[in-house]
């Protein structure tokens, strides 16, 4: 069983499979389910209020009652399982054979600061900088904090966004680490754990020269 299917529970993910494939209602949704239409409006208010599913329209029929139609969410789709470590990993390995382990840990950095170029925009001191990394690294899916330190600052995730990844290949942390430091303009000591269940984190200095873009 899948982690979303032990999230929701087998009905409910179920329920989620078909209306990611269209549209439906609660009468399509029960007699494809087998259960009863009572039981299906429960899974889909329950779903609708988690921000799964949402109203897609009404269903026009030549007798009886227009019935609403439920689809899919862009959140909950992000929810089923996707191959992205995969082919992250894949690229990382093609990368590592055509042009050495240098070159392709270059090509990570030159990702990581592609990402942050912009992300700091708009931050007028080194702190309002260093809570838009981490920011950024929250949207690509870490859970972070920030920390002060004597010197700067610790950005610290419980886990990590390219956890899928980094188990595998240690040096995809230097992706993250340019992105932190094109964020933030300062220098970045990379820190993360790298074990079974790896966790980001980095050590922002107070001083120190902005990184160069990179393109």
């Amino acid at each position: 069983m899948d982690r979303l299917t032990t999230l929701v529970g087998e009905t409910r993910m179920q329920l989620l499979g078909l209306v990611r494939g269209a549209a439906r209602s609660i009468g399509e949704l029960a007699r494809a389910l087998g259960i009863s239409e009572n039981a299906v409006r429960a899974h889909v208010a329950a779903a609708e209020r988690d921000g799964l599913v949402r109203q897609a329209g009404i269903q026009r029929s030549t007798g009886g009652k227009p019935a609403r139609l439920y689809e899919l969410t862009p959140v909950a789709e992000e929810l089923f399982p996707k191959a992205y470590a995969l082919v992250f990993a894949e690229l990382v390995r093609t990368l590592r054979d055509e042009e050495g382990d240098d070159a392709a840990v270059e090509r990570l950095r030159r990702v990581g600061r592609r990402l942050g170029a912009r992300a700091g925009d708009g931050a007028e001191d080194a702190a309002a900088r260093v809570a838009a990394a981490a920011a950024l690294l929250e949207s690509i899916g870490g859970s972070v904090e920030v920390l002060e330190e004597p010197d700067g600052w610790a950005i610290r995730a419980d886990g990590c966004p390219l956890s899928g990844v980094v188990a595998e290949d240690p040096d995809v942390c230097a992706l993250a680490e340019s992105l932190v430091a094109e964020v933030t303009g300062r220098r970045v000591v990379e820190a993360c754990r790298k074990g079974g269940r790896p966790r980001c984190e980095f050590h922002v200095t107070g001083d120190g020269p902005a990184p160069r873009s990179g393109t």
